[in-house]
């Protein structure tokens, strides 16, 4: 199993193995040039590009790895179905630039990091976890709660791969987004308690989320499977946050801000029938989390019981697309830095 056949011809470089690419990064350190990092699993789109936006005009190299990686998704998940689209990532990465005023200077991507999953799982791996063997990363306490209800073997995945991928790349700053908020604040948790030093916790950034500017839809490669129908009924999730977000900023006890944004998937649910909508609608969850233990808010405790922020976050099925996304409840800067 691995993420590619043959890479395509690359004006960028294409590191396949992590030996090549450390000879590369050896040269950058002695340069004493810092290095970006923004780890993807492909389908590059303007959530991925803000990210890479972010770090070239804070890093003199950039580097991005295209990996989808086996140990994030159960058995039962999309993998081999998973959009690779390579010559486009690499097109969208080539228009992509950061002129340095400073230093009268270009900046693009230098670099991808494109490895063959027995690259980065030398034991081997396999989608069951019962059946997986060797070195695996878990962040105890912390993955259980909000996407970890619905998926209990993914941060496991995520934490591993990532882990990986930092020890190979070794980047001064590395990136991520604020749609996979728990996903974030838990690898930022990860590399303090595994005393990483590349990067610190201090250099994990988290980016606030890309969005369709019309619709305010969160950006995602698996918006690709949405039929037409499907992405008319897309910004249901977003609309539902929004409308808890609003009942607690109104003083609504957390049970009630969920029955608001139930009620707005319901609705959406029914004029989509009205309208003959071929899209089939299933929320998976809204829910508050904290911001700093994941545990869930209590059902009548509302704004004023709390004095730190709180994760706002949601899933929805359309067909066989999950969507996710999350507003924070409070000082977003306190959460996402």
């Amino acid at each position: 199993m691995s993420t590619i056949t043959e890479p395509p011809p690359s004006p960028i470089p294409l590191f396949t193995t992590v030996k090549a690419y450390r000879e590369w990064r050896r040269r950058a350190y002695d340069e004493r040039k810092s290095v970006g990092f923004v780890p993807t699993m492909g389908a590059l789109h303007e959530g991925h590009m803000s990210l890479v936006r972010r770090s070239l005009a804070e890093n003199d190299l950039t580097v991005l790895s295209i990996f989808v990686n086996p140990a994030q998704f159960a058995p039962h998940e999309d993998l081999a179905t998973y959009p690779r689209t390579l010559p486009k990532d690499i097109e969208l990465l080539m228009a992509e630039s950061f002129n340095d005023t400073n230093t009268s200077t270009t900046r693009q991507a230098s670099g991808i990091f494109l490895p063959t999953a027995n690259e980065m799982y030398p034991s081997g791996i396999s989608q069951d976890v019962n059946e997986q063997k060797g070195t695996f990363i878990e962040v105890k306490g912390y993955g259980h709660q909000m996407e970890g209800v619905s998926r209990p073997t993914f941060f496991r995945g995520v934490a591993t791969v990532v882990t990986k991928l930092f020890n190979a790349i070794e980047p001064t700053n590395a990136y991520f987004g604020q749609k996979d908020i728990q996903q974030a604040l838990l690898l930022k948790r990860m590399v303090r308690d595994l005393l990483l030093s590349h990067p610190d916790p201090e250099h994990v950034h988290i980016v606030p989320t890309a969005r369709n500017p019309t619709t305010g839809l969160a950006l995602s490669s698996r918006n690709a499977y949405l039929t037409t129908d499907g992405h008319k009924v897309a910004p249901t999730l977003i609309q539902a946050l929004q409308a808890a977000e609003q009942a607690w900023g109104e003083g609504l006890t957390k049970a009630e801000c969920v029955q608001k944004a139930t009620e707005v998937v319901d609705a959406t649910k029914r004029r989509a029938q009205a309208e003959g909508l071929n899209a089939e609608m299933k929320l998976d969850y809204i829910q508050l989390n904290d911001s700093q233990t994941f545990e869930i808010i209590e059902p009548q405790s509302s704004k004023a019981d709390i004095s730190h922020p709180v994760i706002l976050s949601g899933a929805l099925w359309i067909d066989k697309t999950r969507l996710i996304d999350n507003i924070i409840l409070g000082d977003i800067n306190t959460v996402i830095g």
